[in-house]
């Protein structure tokens, strides 16, 4: 192979990345928003205002938006306006019934796989997640928010399912909404700390008891719809759909 065959050889095995890149990024940056419960339910998304506070242009929204769209994790109104889901009984009962069995069941893989090392890990997250909701921080929910979910896929990612991972992603990214209206309304009763249900769930897996460890993942996923769900039943909409912000 001559010298101008192994560089054309090499630049087919390339392929440009400036536009696509671009167009991960936005996707990247609004789902994370979602995803950390950045967006109130209800909220209606400009795609023009998105481009100006991303930077962009407004293809790379667009496209994103759509994404989203197909993954439940925006809605598409017939005036061609898209959204942030609004809260209602019925996706709040399946989110959480969903969320309790995939990710009970990667806590119960995870068990004969974590180190001392990641229980080592997993304590550290939860003292920080524990000092930044002493914080007074105004960026606290999106600070407390990436904690709670790195504790989280800590332990699922050691449960070495590439199949349940991708599942749990979407199940957080359709649950956003929910999360941050739980946030805004523990900040208000202050009853229990934020990272409760965390502290107990390493203890059980410590002790390498699957009942206990299933059971306290279970109490910190429906702690959140539990908040949620009382406060549609107080605001008189306990099966109708609530824009919470």
């Amino acid at each position: 192979m001559s010298p101008g065959d192994r560089r054309v050889t090499s630049r087919g095995a390339l392929s440009p990345v400036g536009r696509e890149t671009l167009h991960d990024r936005v996707y990247a940056e609004i789902r994370n928003s979602l995803i950390h419960g950045m967006l109130d339910a209800g909220a209606a998304l400009r795609i023009v205002d998105l481009a100006e506070t991303l930077q962009t242009s407004t293809m790379p929204v667009r496209e994103a938006l759509g994404r989203l769209v197909s993954e439940q994790a925006l809605e598409a109104l017939p005036n061609r306006t898209v959204r942030v889901p609004v809260i209602t009984r019925e996706k709040l009962d399946d989110l959480a019934r969903a969320r309790c069995l995939i990710e009970g069941e990667l806590v119960a893989l995870a068990l004969r796989r974590l180190t001392d090392e990641d229980f080592a890990q997993l304590r550290e997250l939860t003292s920080r997640c524990d000092a930044a909701f002493a914080a007074d921080d105004p960026d606290k929910p999106h600070h407390t928010s990436e904690l709670n979910h790195a504790f989280h896929f800590h332990i699922y990612r050691a449960a070495g399912s590439a199949v349940l991972i991708p599942v749990v992603e979407s199940l957080w990214l359709q649950s956003g909404p929910y999360v941050r209206a739980a946030a805004q309304i523990h900040d208000e009763l202050r009853d229990m700390s934020g990272t409760h249900h965390h502290w107990a769930l390493i203890e059980a897996m410590e002790r390498g008891e699957r009942a206990q460890s299933v059971k306290a993942l279970k109490d910190d996923i429906t702690r959140s719809f539990d908040l949620v769900r009382s406060r549609l039943v107080e605001s008189g909409n306990g099966e109708e759909a609530l824009a919470y912000g």
